[in-house]
């Protein structure tokens, strides 16, 4: 599995904020039966380094990686967990370094042209536009307008009504957290099997969006 390519072609990356051992399967389960076989576990809870160990030992058919991530030690500990990709949401040199260095796939976090250009320069796969939200669809197509050969995923306040202007705008991929997966939400079926719901329907948005592209 080409880890970049996947990424791309799915074009959703799910945020998982408070992943424990506990619920980590479920939620990568509910996920991937709705078309999304990836899942950014974030690196600021006291579990998450256990929960991306146990994803990406008994999820072989996933994509796990390791999101929130600020430094160097923690991308180094994130990718020997089984990380197989890195987010940041600032750029950092020393992280992207570090990511690169392990065979990993880097997306730095940058929301300037300057940011976005100087991450990829040292070597960033793709870059995170972060908060999206408060620029807006408009700013990706100025950005992309420019810079068309860097990859870019936006992320921050995207869900199923804004995901589909934001591909239209240039975006490569988008990262979707609590309006896809809400760890507060509990863990009863009807959630999971919401979970799944969500992650169908922004797939099919996605798609939809892309091929309107296509026929442009």
């Amino acid at each position: 599995m080409d880890v970049l390519t996947t990424i791309k072609k799915i074009g959703i990356v799910p945020v998982v904020r408070g992943a424990t051992v506990d619920n980590i399967l479920p939620i990568a389960s509910a996920l991937r039966q709705g078309g999304i076989p990836i899942i950014e576990i974030t690196m600021e809870t006291t579990e998450a380094l256990a929960a991306l160990e146990k994803a990406t030992n008994e999820l072989n058919d996933m994509l796990i990686g390791a999101g929130t991530v600020l430094d160097s030690e923690t991308a180094q500990q994130a990718i020997f967990a089984g990380a197989r990709f890195i987010v940041s949401p600032s750029l950092s040199v020393d992280v992207i370094k570090a990511t690169k260095q392990h065979q990993a796939i880097s997306i730095a976090g940058g929301l300037t042209p300057t940011e976005i250009v100087t991450a990829f320069q040292h070597g960033a796969d793709m870059v995170k536009i972060f908060p999206a939200h408060v620029f807006g669809p408009k700013y990706i197509q100025s950005l992309k307008d420019p810079l068309p050969h860097i990859p870019l995923m936006v992320t921050g306040g995207i869900n199923r009504e804004t995901v589909g202007e934001y591909i239209k705008a240039g975006a490569d991929v988008a990262g979707i957290g609590g309006s896809l997966v809400n760890v507060k939400h509990g863990w009863a079926a009807d959630e999971l099997e919401a979970i799944t719901q969500r992650a169908t329907e922004l797939v099919s948005i996605i798609q939809k969006e892309r091929k309107e592209e296509m026929h442009a």
